[in-house]
Formats: C-alpha cells, structure tokens, sequence
C-alpha cells in the first residue's frame, strides 16, 4: 500500500499556514458575513495573542488543540468541500460511511501533523492584502504575507466561498503550493493502488504514527 509523505520543508511551511488559517478562523459570525479580507484582519491578530498566552497550546497538547479546532475553528471551514477536492474524482465513488471516515481522517491528519507548529506562534505577525470584491462575487482569493523576524515573508492566499451570506476556507496555497492540490497528487494514487478502503487505511496509519510521535 502507497503511504502519504510530507517533506520536512513543506510540513514546517504548512504548519505555519494551518496556525494563521486557525487564527483566521477564530471570529464572530458577524465578521464572518463581511468583507473576506476584513475577516481575516480584524480577528487574526488578537487571536495570535491568545495562542501566545497559551502554554498548553505552545507546547504542542493535542486534545487542547483539538478542542480549539472543533469549537471554533470548524465552524468557519467548509472541511466538507476541503475533503471532497483532496480526494477528488473518487469523492462521488465513495459511500456516504466512506466519505465521513475520509473527513474524520483528514481532519485528524491535518491537526497532528500541524500542532508542532503552535510552538512557534511567538515569531509570527501578519498582513492581509485589501480585497475588492464584487457584490455577487461567491469565490474569492484573500493574499497575506505571514511575516518572521529576520527571515522572507510567507506568502499565503486563503480561497474563499461565499454560503448563505457568509464566508467560509475552503482551500490554501502558501508559496505556489495549494493544500488541497498537495494532497490530492498523493490520494489519487493510494486510491488507484488500494481503493477508497485503502485510502482510509492509509490515512489512519499515518494518523497512528503521528499520534505516537505527539507524545
């Protein structure tokens, strides 16, 4: 069976993206029904703050994080849509039992494999490009540069949908590289090798491992 891999560089790169989309993400609803560049600005920073006030958080505690994820993370993440262009083509083949353990995978992948990068949030400062969106506009690209002393800016864009008035992320891209893209490559060919069955095996492996390597 292929196995997913990750290199180091783009792990250490992605870690720090999914730590700004976790900022990014942590806002009232009201924000969220705005302008998508004024959604990301208004909240990033003060929730940057509360991360850094966080000891158990910086240290990398899996279920603290996991528990900040769910409660104020997902809300604002259309994960659903995030999953089905990761898996892509294979999506629509799967069950719906199939699909929700591709999603419950997934999900834990991303946070395992992105919660070291929490104990690096005291480095990092933001800006968000301004946005001129249309009125009917439902898909949008917000750009931002995630800014480390005495190192080049990250450049980061968050893709945007725009459901039931409000804004929700649906994919990354973070120096030419887009999260969903990124996976999608590796999925596709677990999938061919060993089916939809084999994919979530694959992605429960490599969940396991990360897991032990968490503690």
């Amino acid at each position: 069976m292929k196995s997913l891999r990750m290199f180091p560089s783009i792990k250490r790169q992605l870690g720090r993206m999914v730590l700004i989309l976790m900022s990014a993400c942590l806002a009232p609803s009201l924000l969220a029904q705005g302008a998508p560049d004024e959604f990301i600005r208004s909240i990033s920073q003060s929730v940057l703050d509360d991360l850094k006030a966080d000891r158990s958080l910086q240290t990398g505690d899996i279920e603290r994080l996991n528990l900040l994820v769910e409660r104020k993370v997902m809300p604002y993440v259309d994960f659903q849509r995030m999953t089905a262009l990761a898996v892509g083509r294979n999506w629509r083949a799967a069950s719906p039992e199939q699909q929700r353990l591709l999603m419950q995978e997934f999900r834990r992948l991303l946070l395992l494999t992105y919660s070291g990068a929490v104990r690096q949030v005291n480095d990092l400062t933001f800006q968000v490009r301004p946005v001129r969106a249309k009125p009917d506009e439902e898909e949008i690209v917000v750009r931002t540069q995630v800014l480390r002393p005495g190192r080049e800016p990250i450049q980061i864009d968050y893709r945007m949908q725009k459901s039931s008035n409000s804004w929700k992320i649906f994919d990354l891209n973070i120096m030419g590289l887009w999260l969903v893209e990124h996976y999608r490559n590796q999925f596709a060919q677990i999938v061919g090798a060993s089916g939809i069955d084999g994919l979530i095996q694959s992605l429960r492996e490599k969940n396991q491992t990360l897991a032990v390597g968490a503690k």
